[in-house]
Order: structure tokens, then C-alpha cells, then sequence
């Protein structure tokens, strides 16, 4: 049985792919042409799979592509399907019995339901299904290919996947996790997932994580702080076996992965996060990526509830996407404006409002006036429609005094008297901004929720015993420890000026530009020091050979192939701010780095890449780009899921919750 097939390492082609182009490089190369077979009568073919690799496939590319490969349907292997015995089938499925069993069922016999199948699985098959196959002699002859595709991961973003793992909080870190059969289920099958991400990229990376952090060897560690130790010595170990099952897979290590745990942040999760992709999907009720709104309908008269997806195709949304929520706002201002200048029927449509800005109805209408401009109007009026509406949340639930008192709180410049003051003052405040407000407090100062503390706060704030649940629960990702700063092995060393109780330090080296915008993950920090050679390897180990002359030579040389870049950036301006004015081209809005500049990636470092335990934020998105450029090394974030801060908080909960199901999670 063959590996993953052709060839797409980074560095060995002319061309350099970013993660997700090679992701769609594979299903369509080595998987659907591969099925491509010059004396078939078929020309046409059916795509089955099962429901998690429909989501993989999906992810990777879109129907458009398929169709281009000669994909006439797409079928679930469990649902009742047609028999069509004149065409060739194309399988696409998790090595599991259930799954081979339907698949054979479907081409033995005398008459099966496809002339040839063609069998990719999505991670190592075992022995035992191989040998299950091949005792079926009637489907035997029936099989075209039976390949392990290696591929069982979601490419959300070009530089970030999911293993698809959203119960893994609860699994992992759960009040029950210890000794739980799903512990070790979760660990496993997740390891397997990230392994595919090396398969498919043809990288073979120095293993880091995080060590566990209790030093005392009196006190036995818990199977919750020894996470990232097990996922890394399960990553090694399915890495190790595809240097021997997959064809050129490299010998020798060729990037860095690092895996840490919510334990190292647990406030990016729950603050404000002030992108507009953050508050699109912290303040609006969307579903996923989809946004519902309401259009003239075509007709002319009232209007009709249209969907609108925000993502990669959307030129405006990839531009915005990771500004500050006021430049962002600005930027479509700009946009109208200067569109509206340049067409007759805008200015004439402006003129008779006395000059007076253009609205979102008047773009619509003037998108009616001039159709050849109707779908990029419509793009910028659907923006200009949101923006609106965040700017007008953001004003009513009054979260720039939110916002400035959780910053405040984390970099040590708020503490007891101010969100005391702040709790008595805003009574209005929802139920969930002052839990958020409470959480990163208790992070911060835990000494504030020992004994009766705790409760007297929550009982200011007016929330539920099931908050003050939620806010308990941090203990199980590390929270609520006063001991934690004494545990170096955990935490980053601060410089000695670090305000007392400060939980990020003031960054000297960023220019901040908009208020609000000075808060940063902690991978950002993590992945800079990495990158440097500057990672503790007490607190961070190595899971490869621990000789320092192997270890250390990937270090420096990383960190030569990063600085012996040319000295141009591939930015316009240097300084590395996020949050730009919005005349300043900041390199790496609109992901221009990787869709503009192939290029400077020809000339990119090794790749970095960061597994976050327990759930991704969309600030730590932000970031992976925003280092992409900074580092020249192409970042790419993993993850068991992508949270939004009601998501996590409702994981959070159900730590300590009994019987609740994963629906429950959809908020």
C-alpha cells in the first residue's frame, strides 16, 4: 500500500505553496487524478466518503475544483445510493471497521454498485482492515488503488487547522479526565491528526512542549499537566513511523513544532479581542463563517434575507479581516468614498443629499444603477453594513470602558479597587462581559478568590452559581494558583521591572496606533523566543535526540536561514504593529504576504508551527500572520478547535458538568 505520492515539499520545488495551497495540491493530484486511469471507459466518477472526511475535503478545496476532476457526485457512504455499475468510484475514508465494511459490501457480489473503486484513506489503515480486505476475493480485483492518504486535519485558514477535537477541554482537563478511556482516546486519535499536517507538508519537525510544571518530585503530577508531554510522545511516535512508510519523507529535521496547553493563556480566550474578525464573530450571531442580512430584493420592492460567507474568496473580508475594528471601519469609509468619486451615478447620487456621506441604502441603490459594479459594491456595502453594526454594539454595550479595564487588569495597571468601582458603577452590564471581566481578574490576582473573596466579588457582579462555577473552573487549566509564578519551568521569565500582578509586560518595540490594541496572546511570545533559539529547554524540552549538537544546530540554524535573509523587508514599513493607520501598507492585511509575495517565500526560514491544546483564539490567528512577516518563517497555528470567548466559556462549564452534550456547545 502506497504513502502519501507526489512530492510537494516546500523547499524543493520551484514553486513555494503555503499550507492549505499544498492541502488542495494533495485531494486533487494525488487522490482525484491519481483516479485517472488512461484505458477506462469512465469518464465521469462518484466521490464517496464518510462525515468526517466530507468536512476535510471541504476544507481543503471547494466543489468547483472537484467537478474540474471529473467528480460528477458526491455521496455519503452511509446513505442509500444508486447503483452505478458503469462508473468508477472514488473513496475517501477514515481507516475505520465500520467504513471498510460498508465499502465492501458495496463492490462484492456479483453485480456492485461501481465498475472500479478507488480507496484513499485518511491516516494509517491497520493491519487487521488491510488483511479484512483481502480476504474478500470477489472485491479484490474490483480495487483500482488502496492508499493511505494521510490527511485527517481541517485547514480553516492558509496558515491554521483543526483536528476537529471540540470536547477536548472536557476530555483532557475535565474534573473526571483522570484515568478516562476518552483521555487517552482524544490524545491518540489527536496526535494521529497533527502527524497527517508533516505527511502532508513533507516535514519532519524538533518536537517542543510544554514541560509539566510541577518540579517537586514529592508531589505526583496530574494527568491534566502532563497533556502536552503525552501529545508530544505521540506525535513523535507516528512521526517516527512515517520515516520509514512514506516516501521521501525526510530524514532529518526540517522545521519546529511546538505544543503547549490553555494553560499557558487562559485570558486570550475570554478578552476582548478588538479585530474585525474577533468582534464579527464575538458580537454578531453567526453561524460559523456565515452572516445573515437583509437586501433589496431583486424585484425592487422590500427586501430579502441573503447569507454572506466571510472568508477567503471575499477580497474585502481578507484585507480587513485582521485590522483593528477602527481601522477597519475607517478603510471602508476610504473605500466608498473613493468609489463613489469615481463614478458618475454615485456623485450624482451624493450631490443630491448635499454631500453628505453615503449611507448603506444609497450604495445599494447605487449598486442597482450600475451593474457592472455589482458585485464589487455589494462586497463593500455588506462590510460597510457590519462595521456599522459592531461600531454601534460596541457604543451600547459601552465595551471601549470594558475593554480599557480588562487591559488595564493584565498589564497591572487595574486591580481590586477599579473593577470593584467598575462592578458597582455598571449594573447594566450583561451577565457575560462582567463574568469575562471577572475571569481574566481571577487569572491575574488569584489570591482575590481565596476562601469567601471569590463569592463576595461574584455576588457584586449579581451572576449565577453557574458563573461563579465557570470562574472555579480555571483551576483545572492552572488558574486560581498563587504558586504558579514561583514554577519556572512554566512560565516566561518577565524582566525585573514587571509590574507586581501584571500578566503580560509592556511591549517597548510596538508602536501602538489604536487604543485597545496593546494586548497580545502569549504564543506571540513563546513563538519569538522559539524562533530565536531563546525557548528554556527546561520549560520547553525536545521530544528528538537530546544531544545538544543535533538540537542545537537546528536552533541556530533556523535562526540563520531566518536572519541571513536579503535586508529589504517584504513589508513597506518595518515597524512590526498590527494596528496601523489605515494609509500604511502593513504587509500582511489582505494575507498579502502569502497570496502577493511567492517571491520573498522562496527566500522564507523554516516553517514554525504551534499546537494549542484546548482551543484556538482569533487573536492567536492574528498573530500566526502577523510573524509570518515579521519572522520570514511561514507560522501556521493548530489546534483541537477554534473557540470564540461564549464558546470557551460554555467548555469551561462543562468541566465540572455532568451529562451535557457536545450541542450544547453551538451558542
Amino acid at each position: 500500500m502506497s504513502g502519501s505520492g507526489s512530492d510537494f515539499s516546500s523547499y524543493g520545488g520551484e514553486e513555494y505553496k503555503t499550507f492549505r495551497q499544498i492541502s488542495r495540491d494533495r485531494v486533487l493530484n494525488e487522490m482525484l487524478q491519481s483516479a485517472k486511469v488512461k484505458d477506462s471507459k469512465a469518464t465521469w466518477k462518484v466521490l464517496i466518503m464518510d462525515k468526517f472526511t466530507v468536512k476535510v475535503m471541504s476544507y481543503s478545496c471547494k466543489m468547483s475544483d472537484i467537478t474540474d476532476e471529473g467528480i460528477s457526485l458526491v455521496e455519503d457512504l452511509y446513505k442509500r445510493r444508486q447503483p452505478l455499475p458503469s462508473m468508477d468510484a472514488i473513496y475517501f475514508l477514515q481507516p475505520l471497521k465500520e467504513n471498510v465494511i460498508m465499502f465492501l459490501s458495496d463492490m462484492s457480489g456479483r453485480v456492485p454498485l461501481y465498475r472500479k473503486a478507488y480507496v484513499f484513506f485518511s491516516s494509517p489503515i491497520p493491519k487487521e482492515l488491510v488483511a479484512y480486505i483481502k480476504n474478500d476475493t470477489s472485491v479484490l480485483p474490483r480495487i483500482g488503488a488502496l492508499s493511505e492518504m494521510n490527511l485527517e486535519y481541517f485547514a480553516i485558514d492558509s496558515q491554521a487547522f483543526v483536528t476537529d477535537h471540540e470536547m477536548a477541554l472536557e476530555e483532557l482537563f475535565g474534573e473526571n479526565a483522570e484515568n478516562s478511556r476518552k483521555y487517552n482516546e482524544c490524545l491518540s486519535t489527536m496526535a494521529c491528526r497533527i502527524a497527517t499536517v508533516f505527511a502532508s507538508l513533507r516535514e519532519f519537525p524538533y518536537v517542543r512542549y510544554r514541560a509539566a510544571k510541577t518540579l517537586d518530585a514529592s508531589v505526583t503530577t496530574t494527568q491534566r499537566d502532563l497533556v502536552p508531554t503525552k501529545l508530544a510522545a505521540a506525535v513523535w511516535n507516528c512521526l517516527s513511523k512515517y520515516r520509514t512508510t512514506i516516501p521521501d519523507f525526510p530524514q532529518k529535521e526540517t522545521c519546529e513544532l511546538l505544543i503547549v496547553d490553555r494553560s499557558i493563556d487562559q485570558i486570550a480566550p475570554v478578552i476582548h479581542e478588538w479585530t474585525y474578525d474577533a468582534m464579527c464573530h464575538d458580537l454578531l450571531n453567526m453561524d460559523g463563517n456565515k452572516y445573515i442580512y437583509e437586501a433589496p430584493s431583486k424585484s425592487g420592492s422590500g427586501s430579502e434575507k441573503k447569507e454572506a460567507l466571510l472568508e477567503d474568496h471575499d477580497p474585502v473580508w481578507l484585507e480587513l479581516r485582521h485590522a483593528h475594528i477602527a481601522d477597519a471601519s475607517e478603510r471602508l469609509h476610504e473605500k466608498m468614498t473613493s468609489f463613489a468619486s469615481k463614478n458618475k451615478a454615485a456623485q450624482m447620487h451624493s450631490m443630491s443629499r448635499d454631500g453628505s456621506d453615503i449611507s448603506t441604502k444609497d450604495l445599494q441603490k447605487i449598486v442597482q444603477a450600475l451593474p457592472q459594479y455589482s458585485e464589487q459594491v455589494e462586497k463593500l456595502s455588506l462590510h460597510v453594513e457590519i462595521a456599522g453594526k459592531i461600531n454601534k454594539l460596541i457604543r451600547e454595550i459601552g465595551l471601549r470602558d470594558i475593554g480599557q479595564l480588562e487591559q488595564d487588569v493584565v498589564f497591572g495597571d487595574a486591580g481590586a479597587k477599579e473593577v470593584i468601582s467598575f462592578l458597582r458603577t455598571k449594573q447594566d452590564l450583561s451577565p457575560e462581559n462582567k463574568l469575562r471581566l471577572l475571569m481574566i481578574y481571577a487569572v491575574v490576582y488569584p489570591e482575590k478568590f481565596e476562601g469567601d473573596k471569590g463569592e463576595k466579588l461574584m455576588q457584586l457582579a449579581k451572576l449565577s452559581p453557574e458563573d461563579m462555577k465557570t470562574v472555579s473552573n480555571l483551576k483545572y487549566l492552572g488558574g486560581l494558583d498563587r504558586q504558579k509564578e514561583s514554577r519556572g519551568s512554566f512560565s516566561l521569565k518577565f524582566d525585573t521591572h514587571k509590574k507586581k500582578n501584571a500578566a503580560r509586560k509592556e511591549r517597548n518595540d510596538e508602536e501602538e496606533t489604536w487604543a485597545l490594541s496593546r494586548f497580545y496572546p502569549m504564543i506571540e511570545e513563546l513563538i519569538g523566543k522559539l524562533s530565536k533559539g531563546e525557548l528554556p529547554q527546561d520549560g520547553y524540552p525536545c521530544m528528538n535526540e537530546p544531544s545538544p549538537t543535533v538540537h542545537g544546530s537546528s536552533q541556530s540554524a533556523s535562526v540563520r536561514t531566518t536572519q541571513g535573509q536579503p535586508a529589504h523587508s517584504m513589508r513597506s514599513r518595518r515597524t512590526p504593529t498590527w494596528a496601523k493607520s489605515r494609509n500604511s501598507d502593513d504587509g500582511y492585511s489582505s494575507d498579502s504576504v502569502l497570496r502577493h509575495a511567492s517571491s520573498d517565500f522562496k527566500r522564507m526560514g523554516q516553517r514554525i508551527f504551534i499546537f494549542m491544546i484546548g482551543g484556538a483564539t482569533r487573536s492567536e490567528l492574528r498573530v500566526v500572520h502577523k510573524l509570518t512577516s515579521k519572522l520570514k518563517r511561514e507560522v501556521i497555528l493548530g489546534s483541537s478547535s477554534l473557540d470564540d470567548p461564549p464558546q470557551f466559556i460554555t467548555k469551561l462549564k462543562m468541566l465540572t458538568a455532568q451529562d451535557v452534550s457536545v450541542d450544547r456547545l453551538h451558542i
